[in-house]
């Protein structure tokens, strides 16, 4: 694995770039990734380029010994360009205009602005798609950030009614399709169909389905125009993007089929403190990360790339400018994140950044070096990690043992319609994920196309749509099978089955969702150290009732390989069907102290302590650790030989 830093030349003086170059090196870095922000300093002015100082990074960069990652820079269009073309900027929800004066300053459905982006794209790896230095191609930054993958722009406007046109071919069979007969919304033609913004109260759910669907496609098609542009010109170099944390405004697994490796951006304090988690997480990992979330994005992501190719592309190396509260990471924190993204796969860890800036919006976000160039506190646990790194030497493979099902559109569907507060897909996913991994096992987060056949026990949290080879999928599985609420309960479209929830699925699992209910806190039927809380669906089935709580309600059915949870998954019901279905399966369930999380390859076994305290090794895993000790001190790690 690679270590690497985020690297913005243009920030610091000329004189400077050896230095940091000449430290990088001795950090053990290997990587450096730069360009991302500079069109303004590429392109001062429309076809006027100044190269040379790009050029003379490059050069010092790579006479180093440091391979480049080269951003294209249409994260941030230029002043100029958006005076020429001011309609290129995306609209918000209010149709609001969101302007020139920090980033992500675009509309991605702008013809005019695409075409900006694919000559800077060509002008950049027209001067460097050949040079040795450059070893990848990141294209923009962060596709949504701040919220932009959805513009209400004319643009917008008139490139969805296109997508609609190829995507129903008639009005009279999008007006069928959506349903419209409800409230007088048929449409007589395309052009009239607006924008599911405005309305007077929430628009047809199909309509912002659609919406949601053209938007990720608008993102992946951006991409991809670039992603041509550099195989063309510079044949042979990866080519990826940095995803972020808890975000699902495209769908990822698009966006990666036309990368080579998929990155992501590692916050995992600054995530624990805006999503969420209960105050008493965000007091007891304050300074560590929640012991899930980067492990959770690493096993998504790893699961939307192309042959499981991913990296992390930014790292936290110390506070961060943008959460609510910004508290610096223990001792030893930096480098346990390191390896385990190491333990998941990650084939580069790069950490943002290399130097703290001393201006702008960004200036109280810490890098490995502090303002005035001198080593930060991360500096010196990146070197700490690359030592272990060269120490190990290959992971080896992943072990299979437990998969969970994820699909984009299960979010945008509990978002478009949650029918009860909080209701999400994602965090019903994040949620099985944790419970599987407080167990001490692998789990892999896969697509709805995955081969399920390597698993023991695959769990769908939330699933409204069950496409046709994940249904051929289910059909052939032999393994244990957990399925959530809300899935099959739709078609592509947004429509309710003809023979209810689960739709199709009944053919595998014998049982028909006649009513449901979204349950306030509080209203609860308790179980046995369990209860049904937040949602409950009420079945006909002659499955055999599993859980059921006191007053008759049942939380889970089951019948052969297949278990119905009825409630939503999530705490103690979770755990209880889980540790079932682990049984079922034959797998084998260790019992961890809190805040310990284990990660096994075919050649090692990591373990990682997120407690702000000592943790001692289960003796289930044997042998004398290779890297740390069987007592765990704070922020540690250890690693053991494979058995």
């Amino acid at each position: 694995m690679h270590l690497g830093a985020c690297y913005y030349p243009e920030h610091w003086p000329r004189e400077r770039w050896e230095t940091d170059a000449r430290m990088m090196r001795e950090a053990g870095l290997t990587r450096v990734r730069i360009g991302e922000f500079a069109w303004s300093r590429i392109e001062p002015e429309r076809g006027r380029f100044d190269w040379q100082w790009l050029d003379d990074a490059v050069e010092v960069l790579h006479s180093a010994g440091l391979g480049i990652i080269m951003g294209t820079p249409t994260a941030t269009p230029p002043k100029w360009l958006v005076d020429s073309m001011p309609n290129m900027i995306a609209l918000d929800r209010q149709e609001r205009p969101r302007g020139f004066g920090s980033r992500r300053h675009y509309c991605f459905s702008h013809a005019g602005y695409r075409k900006q982006a694919a000559r800077i794209t060509r002008a950049v790896a027209e001067r460097y798609g050949q040079h040795p230095g450059i070893v990848s191609w990141q294209t923009d930054n962060e596709y949504g950030c701040h919220d932009t993958v959805q513009s209400f722009s004319p643009a917008a406007r008139d490139a969805f009614r296109l997508w609609l046109v190829d995507r129903y071919r008639t009005v009279d069979a999008l007006n069928e399709t959506w349903g419209n007969v409800f409230w007088s919304m048929e449409y007589r033609n395309f052009d009239e169909v607006e924008l599911p913004n405005l309305t007077v109260t929430e628009a047809n759910p199909a309509h912002w389905l659609a919406f949601r669907r053209f938007s990720s496609d608008q993102v992946v098609s951006f991409n991809k125009a670039q992603v041509d542009i550099l195989r063309e010109l510079s044949p042979g170099r990866d080519i990826t993007h940095n995803a972020m944390g808890f975000y699902t405004g495209y769908d990822h697994h698009d966006l990666a089929a036309d990368l080579d490796v998929l990155g992501w951006d590692s916050y995992p304090l600054g995530f624990l403190e805006m999503f969420r988690f209960t105050d008493q997480e965000k007091l007891d990992f304050a300074r560590q990360g929640q012991p899930d979330i980067a492990a959770f994005h690493h096993d998504l992501y790893r699961g939307c790339a192309k042959d499981e190719r991913w990296s992390v592309l930014e790292q936290q190396p110390g506070p961060v400018n943008w959460a609510r509260h910004n508290p610096a990471p223990l001792d030893g924190m930096v480098a346990l994140w390191t390896l385990e993204a190491m333990a998941h796969g990650a084939e580069m860890v790069s950490y943002f950044r290399w130097r703290q800036a001393p201006f702008a919006q960004e200036q109280m976000h810490a890098g490995l070096l502090r303002p005035d160039g001198e080593p930060a506190p991360a500096l010196k646990e990146a070197r700490t990690a690359a030592d272990s790194v060269e120490q190990l030497g290959p992971v080896g493979t992943s072990i299979r043992e437990a998969a969970v099902v994820f699909a984009y559109d299960a979010e945008w569907i509990t978002q478009i319609q949650p029918q009860g507060e909080g209701l999400s897909a994602l965090w019903a996913v994040f949620d099985s994920y944790r419970a599987l991994r407080q167990l001490g096992l692998n789990v892999d987060i896969v697509s709805p196309k995955a081969d399920l056949s390597p698993y023991k026990l695959v769990i769908l949290p939330c699933l409204p749509i069950v496409p046709d080879e994940l249904f051929r999928s289910l059909q052939a599985f032999r393994g244990q099978l957990i399925i959530g609420p809300r899935t099959a309960s739709r078609d592509n479209d947004f429509l309710i089955p003809d023979e209810l929830p689960p739709g199709r699925v009944q053919s595998i699992l014998p049982l028909k969702v006649t009513r449901t209910e979204s349950l306030r806190p509080g209203l609860e039927h308790q179980g046995d150290g369990w209860s049904i809380a937040l949602w409950f669906d009420h079945v006909e089935t002659e499955m055999e009732a599993e859980l059921v709580a006191e007053d008759g309600a049942v939380a889970c059915w089951v019948h052969a390989n297949c278990r119905y949870l009825a409630t939503w998954p999530q705490g103690a019901v979770l755990r209880e069907v889980v540790t079932r279905a682990l049984d079922n399966a034959g797998l084998q369930a260790l019992e961890t102290p809190d805040g310990l999380r284990i990660r096994r390859t075919s050649n090692y076994v990591f373990v990682f302590n997120y407690a702000a305290h000592e943790n001692e090794i289960p003796e289930a895993i044997s042998g004398t650790p290779i890297i740390g000790s069987r007592k765990l001190p704070a922020a540690s790690f250890a690693v053991f030989p494979a058995d």
